[in-house]
């Protein structure tokens, strides 16, 4: 070290020093002191120490259950899209694979912001060349471009429109029409009545005919509940009886294509246009006992008046002018066999059936029924109400039917009857007044 640094920095030193013991390094001090008197509560106001000490904090759970619910609705969201592009177009289409890479890649870069984020904003910025970018800004984008493709294909979905023309399965092919005689309304000819002669599940003579009917002559309704699913999913068909003629059927059901199978999840997304069938009983009927071995159980409506009944089979011909007018989609929940059956009768009965979680459970529909009074709790008139065990066990009619012929006379009322062994028939109310007692009084029995 030379000289000149020597006395350089000793020099420097000493001023240092100089300057400190005059006062700067004191003052220095102060500030400290200054300082750290500042960050302290003051004892001159201890209220206001009190309340710094006992300021509280913002609750996170709040911002949690926000973020999970947010998470929640992206993820069901995305859910929801993938499965309507799915049945619309088909796993192995342009569009699907579009759209699922497009909602994953969004959701994916969402997710990996939130739980990576100081490593996420140094990828953003090496990407984008900058360090001002704030990875709140980017998270914003990023659910602004998803809200949008969403609602894009949100808007898609609701513009489907269902069709007439189709390469329909033969069982549903025709749609039922009619015409009233001009002489007397309660004279309907229906057209496209299906009476197939079923030899299995897949195979049967193809008959279409014309039938005409005296609603005049109308004496009740039969409620049938086809199970083929498990105890909770059940086929609901409606049949109506006359004084002296067989019982004509009706049924909606999906329209589908050739080639086409039933899709409970595929039912939400329309993917189905519906159909109403209207049938002989040795067709709709036998065609789940015998050709499929769905197991049916038949319920014969109690405690209605005539007047119930006649608007009932008009809400049915009302139905067939709305489908053939524009056809409507088939949805599992909200427009299925059983449901649609439930808003015409709830209509026509002047609010007596109750509204119950079991109208969308379509296999606990008679037990529905049961509690509502519209069972005879003691059809026979023993003095002993049925139970619904006892009522199931009576109107299941697959053994009474093991093994009948459908083929003999087509326009014969053998199964309609064989079907209704063992099953009291009841007969139309008088009165509102005794159909309403009636049924007040068989749901009272029923609990």
């Amino acid at each position: 070290m030379s000289l000149r640094a020597f006395f350089s920095r000793l020099f420097s030193s000493h001023s240092t020093g100089h300057r400190s013991d005059n006062g700067l390094g004191n003052h220095q001090l102060n500030n400290d002191k200054a300082n750290s008197t500042l960050n302290k509560p003051s004892n001159r106001n201890p209220l206001k120490a009190k309340l710094l000490k006992s300021k509280p904090t913002k609750p996170k759970w709040r911002y949690y259950l926000l973020q999970f619910f947010i998470a929640l609705m992206l993820l069901l969201s995305a859910v929801w899209l993938l499965l309507a592009i799915w049945y619309q177009f088909g796993g192995h289409s342009v569009i699907t694979w579009f759209t699922t890479i497009t909602v994953i890649g969004l959701l994916a870069a969402l997710l990996a912001i939130r739980l990576r984020t100081s490593m996420a904003e140094k990828l953003i910025n090496r990407l984008t060349g900058t360090r001002n970018i704030n990875t709140k800004t980017v998270v914003k984008s990023l659910i602004a471009t998803y809200t949008a493709f969403w609602l894009i294909g949100l808007g898609w979905f609701f513009s489907i429109e269902a069709e007439q023309s189709r390469d329909w399965m033969p069982e549903v092919s025709e749609r039922v029409t009619y015409r009233r005689d001009a002489s007397n309304p309660d004279l309907i000819t229906l057209t496209n009545v299906r009476n197939f002669d079923w030899h299995t599940d897949t195979e049967a003579t193809e008959r279409w005919e014309t039938r005409t009917i005296d609603m005049s002559k109308l004496s009740g309704i039969d409620v049938s509940n086809s199970y083929w699913m498990g105890p909770l999913i059940a086929h609901t068909l409606v049949s109506f009886r006359f004084e002296d003629e067989r019982p004509l059927a009706f049924s909606f059901e999906i329209r589908k294509e050739n080639g086409e199978s039933f899709s409970a999840l595929a039912g939400f997304f329309r993917r189905f246009e519906l159909s109403l069938i209207a049938a002989e009983e040795r067709d709709i009927i036998y065609t789940r006992t015998n050709a499929r071995g769905e197991q049916v159980y038949l319920f014969p409506i109690s405690h209605l008046q005539q007047h119930e009944v006649k608007a009932l089979f008009e809400s049915y011909l009302t139905a067939a002018d709305e489908l053939n007018a524009k056809p409507a989609w088939y949805n599992t929940l909200t427009s299925n066999c059983t449901n649609i059956i439930f808003y015409m009768a709830r209509l026509v009965s002047d609010d007596r059936l109750p509204w119950d979680y079991r109208i969308w459970v379509s296999g606990w529909l008679p037990n529905y029924l049961y509690d509502a009074g519209m069972l005879d709790a003691n059809p026979e008139n023993r003095g002993q109400p049925w139970s619904m065990d006892t009522w199931y066990e009576r109107t299941h009619i697959n053994p009474k039917v093991k093994g009948f012929q459908n083929s003999g006379d087509i326009h014969g009322s053998e199964f309609s009857r064989q079907i209704r062994q063992s099953i009291p028939i009841p007969p139309l109310a008088d009165s509102q007044n005794i159909a309403e007692a009636n049924a007040k009084s068989a749901a009272q029995a029923s609990h």
